[in-house]
């Protein structure tokens, strides 16, 4: 019983150490779109979810079938982050002076990716555990990550209220905040 609530305990832990980026993307899109609606919310939070629970298993299926290839992916992760992070970031920033209209979906998309694409690393993590444990422990790496998001969206939206036409450049500039924080990381 006690190794089942280490398990569990991990799994979440885990799931809020790599929610930070989702939760801070999703507080930039809160910040944007102060005026979403509940359902909107759910896709957004879901999107970084979904993601947050894919890359862990890519991860353990590229540990269990081609070990040698995923060091070479690995290199280019704070890359991607920066690259995909700072492109959107730039874009809210330059968007500013247009009307407030929600992130599209391509967008939801690259925020996705990006803030999960670290994630992969977890496969090395969980690379102990039988397919059944994998998963459940993505499972709660993913509900986690949606409870998260779901509250850096209610937070942004309340501030996104009072910095009205401040907040696209304030969440672009979270944005490319994550991404150099992401890239930096990875040479520290």
């Amino acid at each position: 019983m006690e190794s089942l609530f280490v398990f569990v305990f991990n799994s979440i832990l885990l799931g809020v150490a790599l929610a930070m980026d989702a939760f801070s993307v999703s507080l930039a899109n809160g910040l944007n779109e102060p005026d979403m609606r509940k359902e909107r919310m759910a896709v957004i939070a879901g999107t970084f979810a979904f993601f947050q629970w894919l890359m862990p298993m890519i991860g353990w299926v590229l540990v269990h079938t081609i070990v040698e290839y995923f060091s070479v992916i690995d290199q280019f992760i704070p890359w991607i982050a920066l690259g995909l992070l700072g492109y959107i970031g730039i874009n809210m920033i330059r968007e500013r002076n247009e009307e407030q209209s929600e992130v599209k979906n391509s967008q939801l998309f690259m925020q996705g990716i990006a803030t999960s694409i670290d994630a992969l690393s977890v496969g090395l993590t969980i690379a102990d555990y039988d397919f059944t444990m994998a998963m459940t422990a993505s499972l709660i790496i993913m509900a986690v990550t949606f409870v998260i998001c779901i509250g850096g969206l209610i937070l942004g939206r309340k501030f996104g209220m009072k910095l009205a036409g401040k907040a696209s450049v304030l969440g672009g500039c979270i944005l490319i905040f994550i991404g150099l924080e992401i890239f930096i990381k990875s040479f520290l």
